[in-house]
Formats: C-alpha cells, structure tokens, sequence
C-alpha cells in the first residue's frame, strides 16, 4: 500500500457513535447482496505470485495469507519472523501464456522473534488511513499493531504473568466492531480495548477447578451474528463463551486433534474447526451443538497450523493440505453417508502446488484465491556430515515451492478472454494485452466473431486472416486455407503450399501448375521439379525452351 503523507494517530480510531438526540432512521431498502462469481466446478489458474521475495533466505517459508477486509492487499507471514503486505495488482490477472509476474511488498515490517498469530482490523479500509492496521504477537513480545500504509508502529498491547513477566498470546483476533482485540493465553484469555493501548487488559479464566479448558488457546474466532466468541486449546477442547462474560455456553472437551483455525458462517449458525495432526475439518450447526454436523476430509499430516476460508456467501469451503491439494467443498450438498459425523467428499481437489499448501484465503469482491505454501523441512537419518562421501559438496539442500501465489477462480470462455473481460468474444491470443469486441476495426490485434486466428492492424473482414508467424497484411489466409500465401496475394488462387516459395498465379488449380517469378500468364508452365522455361503446348520436361525462343 501506498504510504500517504498523514498524521495518523496512535490506536485505532473509535467507531463513530450514535447521536442520543437523532431521529430514528427511516427503514431502508434491503439491498440484494452481490458475492464474487467463483467457479468453483473447476480448477483455477495461477496468474501472480511472489516467490523469489521468499527465496532470499534458506526455510523461509509462509505461515499464512489472509486478504484484507475491502480487498486492496493480502498479508502474508513467513518463518523470517517478518509480515509483508502486497498489494492486488490490476488487472489481477497477465494475459493466458505470459509468464507469472512476481509480486513485490509494498510493505515489510519484522518482529522480534517468532510469530504466533496476525490478523487484520476488521474495519480496515484503504481510503481510511487510520483504520488500515495489523496485529501481530510474537514470542516474549508486546502485540504491536503496525501501520499497513508505512509500516509504522501505531501500539502496543503488553500482557503480564503472575511473575510480572512480559508473555505473548498465541492467537489474536479482534471483535466485528474492532472495539476489542482478544488475545489467547494458558487456560485464558485477554480482552485488550483497542482505543487505549498500552499495558493492561482484562484477563478471565477459562478453567474452573477441574472443568474447562487447559492448555494454550491456540485459535480464536468470533460470532459475525451474536456476541460469542469461540476458543480452541491445545489440550484437544474446544468452547463457546459469551462476550460479556460467564461460563461457557457450548463446551467440547475431547475433540480428535488440537484446533489450530476456527471460522464461524457469515450467518453464524456453525462453526468450523480444523486441527493439527487430523484427517478432518468439523463443523457444528450451533443450533444442535451436541455432536458434529459434518466432516470434512482433508490431509495435515503436521503440527503446522492449515488455515480454510469460506467464500462470502458462507456455503464453499476451501483449505490446503499437507500434500499441495486445495479442496473445495459445497456445505449445503447432503453427506452420501451416515456416519458419526457424516463425511462430506469434495466437490474439487486439484494439485495446487509441490508443497504443503498452509493458508488459503478467499477475496471478498473478487474469484480471487490467495495461497501460502511451504513447510519446515528436515534433513534425513542418512544424510548426516560424516556419511557424505564428497560428491555432493556445494549442492543446496533440497527445498520446497514456497510462495505466495494468487489463483483466478473466476468466468473463463473459450475465445481465451484474460480476468477482467466482460464479454465473451473478449479474444486474447497469448502476448495480446488489447480487449476488443465483436466488430473492432482499430489497431492491434484484432479479434473477430468466432476467429480464434491473429489479426493484424488493418485487417476488415473475416478474410483476413492470419497464421502465427505472419508479419504484415500481406501474409493473406482465405477463410477455411491452411495453405501459405506470399505477400502480395489477393485470392485464393495465389495459392502456395507448405514449404512452397513459387509463385502461383490465378487460374492454377493444382499442384503441377508451377511458375517461377518471371511468369506472367496460366501459359508459363513448369511441370514438378522442372526449373525450365516451357511454351504453351509442352508437356513434359524435354520440351525444353530458353526465354525467347519460339
């Protein structure tokens, strides 16, 4: 993001309040909700990413991705303790067989040491400068909350034990109307005001006695629809807990794995968790909490945290796996089975990439898919120091395909139109940057009704029709002619064949109609292979006549 020239205040910027003496609003219109047109029935396609940014450093890979709240930028955290912020890049997509361009970072702030949870306020708006902020925590840190414009520093939310000791929360996220930033400790949680930073922040307890939840609350989430918010432990629970305060409404003590990501429905009815070391996402509709609605399979083999997402509309989830699939799957489609929980098969798994696909994240106006990759490899057994033999002295350890790529998950025609076409005969031939319609007669290259071949600049008609290769309107194609044709061609009977670099003139019919460039009527003719000069009458090649001769 662009840092404009501001003086931003320190904090967030309180929500604007309701003035006591206004009139109540005249009822609105209910305006019709407009969701980005995913198409989730196939596989998308890549266009930017940013991968050499990553390769600067040995094991630098992601941690994440997660789009900003209108869009504008994505954020990514990586294993060099860093966060950077690239902007969405118009158009979002290079035209179809053009190299993938690298993204760069707009903006890079590092902590202090390792991160354990970022995410964005939730009221985050570019053309709001004061409102464009990240959380971060990290290891023996304050949670700082940085400048997405400049990369400033605009707080700081310190947390203390017992001991008086600094400590970090292991997971953050903030309440939907940005008032509180919530922060995830050892059997508790912190409830940091967001207008006041600094030391502080009420803490409350999420163990009593021998019920609760222990453990390190490694995941947060909040209702979009009630005041509850949602924690998952590392000690296998998980729980559901009123904003205001009290025990837990809903509590999930012994689940299959740790939660390591939490997301509530756009609608709040379920909740979906995902943990670490686990074969499946589970989802609970809220309504009927006393046992899994759903289970989602998907592979994470790792105690690495694997973040899904939900498209706007709340019904198709996506999530990575360890192995570099990216499954889709429709929440509304009925489980085939009958299990404790039913299992849910996917709708789409592709291959995404050679690595562990750790974050997914979906645009809010656009069928724009973020994905972070990568993992922490290790050596093996065998490939100790002292075993080596020396031959392969100098050669890099192997590594993984780490990046940050951006995926198309949008309309696709087959006239090859690029992201950002509107129409269908938008026709791109690779290296065509130019959009053009139905009837275009401008200049570049130009693409008519139906013609899936290149034109060039003064082309009219379907007729001109050109061949990859060709230079100028010269080079002539007629309609349904795979044949190659010589400048200065004006018909079809200027015919030449593969490889053919005679002239042929009007009235040739087949291929033993052969005349050399100094012919100039249907009377030259040349029988195949003859390099002669032949009169009106000869027919074969011992009727030989040199130029002038009668």
């Amino acid at each position: 993001m662009a840092a404009p020239v501001l003086d931003a205040p320190l904090g967030v910027p309180e929500s604007p309040g309701t003035p006591q003496d206004a009139a109540a609003a005249e009822p609105e219109e209910e305006e019709e909700l407009d969701f980005p047109q995913y198409e989730f029935g196939r596989p998308p396609h890549p266009v930017w990413g940013a991968r050499e940014e990553f390769a600067k450093r040995p094991e630098n890979y992601l941690r994440g991705c997660k789009w900003a709240p209108d869009g504008s930028c994505v954020l990514t955290c990586s294993n060099d303790n860093a966060l950077r912020i690239f902007d969405l890049p118009l158009p979002p997509g290079p035209p179809p067989g053009a190299p993938l361009p690298q993204m760069l970072p707009a903006v890079q702030v590092a902590e202090g040491d390792t991160i354990y949870d970022f995410t964005w306020y939730p009221l985050m708006d570019s053309s709001d400068p004061p409102s464009c902020l990240v959380a971060a925590s990290s290891r023996d840190s304050p949670v700082h909350l940085w400048d997405a414009f400049d990369g400033s520093l605009r707080g700081s939310f310190r947390a203390h034990n017992h001991l008086d000791e600094p400590v970090a929360p292991h997971s953050l996220a903030f309440s939907p109307d940005g008032s509180r930033l919530l922060g995830g400790f050892d059997g508790a949680v912190r409830e940091f005001p967001t207008e006041r930073p600094g030391r502080g922040g009420a803490q409350r307890s999420l163990r009593q006695g021998s019920h609760g939840q222990r453990g390190l609350i490694g995941c947060l989430a909040f209702s979009p629809s009630q005041s509850l918010f949602a924690c998952g432990s590392y000690g296998r629970s998980l729980g559901l807990y009123p904003l205001e305060g009290g025990g837990a409404v809903a509590l999930w003590p012994r689940l299959p794995a740790a939660p390591t990501h939490l997301r509530f429905s756009p609608c709040g009815t379920h909740l979906y968790a995902g943990g670490r070391k686990d074969r499946h996402i589970l989802c609970w509709d809220l309504r009927v909490p006393e046992r899994p609605l759903l289970a989602l399979p998907r592979r994470v083999a790792t105690n690495q945290r694997v973040t899904f997402d939900l498209d706007p509309s709340g019904r198709f989830l996506v999530s990575g796996d360890t192995d570099g699939f990216v499954t889709v799957w429709d929440t509304l489609a009925p489980p085939p089975g009958h299990g404790d929980p039913p299992e849910l098969p996917p709708l789409l798994r592709f291959r995404a990439l050679r690595d562990c696909v750790n974050g997914t994240s979906l645009h809010p106006a656009l069928p724009l898919l973020a994905t972070a990759s990568g993992q922490r490899l290790f050596p093996a057994p065998w490939d100790s120091d002292g075993d080596g033999d020396g031959d392969n002295e100098g050669t890099p350890a192997p590594g993984g395909d780490i990046r940050l790529q951006l995926w198309w998950w949008g309309h696709e025609d087959t006239d090859g139109d690029t992201p950002g076409d509107n129409r269908t005969r938008d026709c791109h031939l690779s290296g065509d940057t130019e959009c053009h319609i139905p009837g275009d007669s401008g200049t570049g290259d130009c693409h008519l009704p139906g013609d899936t071949d290149c034109h060039l600049s003064g082309d009219t008609g379907t007729g001109d029709c050109h061949l990859s290769g060709d230079s100028g309107t010269g080079d002539c194609h007629t309609p349904g002619d795979t044949d190659c044709h010589l400048p200065g061609d004006t018909g079809t009977g200027d015919c030449h064949l593969s490889g053919d670099t005679e002239c042929h003139i009007p009235g040739d019919s087949g291929t033993g109609d052969c005349h050399l460039l100094r012919d100039t009527g249907t009377g030259d003719c040349h029988a195949p292979g003859d390099t002669d000069c032949h009169l009106p009458g000869d027919t074969g090649t011992g009727d030989c006549h040199l130029p002038g001769m009668e």
